[in-house]
């Protein structure tokens, strides 16, 4: 076996992010009295809450001021009327009932029995806690490394070690880092020093300067590349 530990991001590499948070911003809206608002303003919103992210990627934003900081530039740019901390709580709950798996999931971690399974994310504690333990995955991580816990977020080498910690890990060689986003998972593996795998479904272009040790279409390509089977 290639890899004794495999360290999974959670949105879009093994939960269907996307689906969860159309969901949820369907149901905020409505509980709001504006059953048409996801519709209207689920571009608008994406746009407003992918920026923030990369701001907190980077260190310029927290989760905290994060998770209402979208609402309020939204609101604000839309002329809504609504509550930015109180939607934010209820979308919020919203997206943790969110336990859209992406396919295949399920299968390739039952796939990976013989490795060790974490989870390290730079989602909001609640809300992955929840989506979690209500998934099919509830079972499946030996630990779930939530950046609001650590004080950091990937790609900083910070949340590795605080990884690495939990998990009692020493020899880098045999950890995978795998994750949908270059610019947090595959680049927070590189920084660390740790072999990773850019999960690519859509076959996205990647990133001068950031290179994944491995590149899937599919999430059952990882049980060939972890070494499942193999000795050594």
């Amino acid at each position: 076996m290639k890899y004794d530990v495999i360290l999974f991001d959670a949105d879009d590499t093994l939960f269907d992010y996307g689906m969860a948070e159309s969901q949820a911003l369907l149901n905020a809206f409505v509980h709001f009295g504006l059953p048409t608002g996801a519709e209207d303003y689920a571009a608008s919103y994406k746009e407003i809450n992918s920026a923030l992210w990369k701001d907190l990627e980077q260190g310029r934003m927290t989760s905290a001021v994060l998770r209402v900081e979208r609402f309020n530039r939204l609101f604000a740019a839309h002329r809504l009327e609504l509550d930015p901390e109180a939607f934010s709580t209820a979308y919020l709950k919203f997206l943790g009932e969110g336990t859209y798996l992406i396919q295949g999931a399920v299968e390739l971690c039952g796939a990976l029995a013989e490795c060790r399974l974490a989870v390290i994310t730079n989602g909001i504690k609640d809300v992955q806690t929840a989506r979690i333990a209500g998934s099919p995955l509830s079972d499946t991580f030996e630990q779930i490394i939530i950046s609001e816990e650590t004080g950091f977020q990937k790609p900083e080498t910070g949340i590795f070690d605080y990884a690495f910690d939990k998990l009692s890990l020493t020899d880098k060689t045999k950890v995978l880092m795998v994750g949908d986003s270059l610019t947090s998972d595959i680049q927070g593996g590189i920084n660390y020093g740790i072999d990773t795998c850019w999960f690519n479904p859509l076959a996205k272009a990647g990133i001068p300067g950031i290179q994944p040790t491995y590149e899937i279409r599919d999430l059952a390509e990882l049980v060939e590349i972890a070494g499942i089977g193999k000795s050594g």
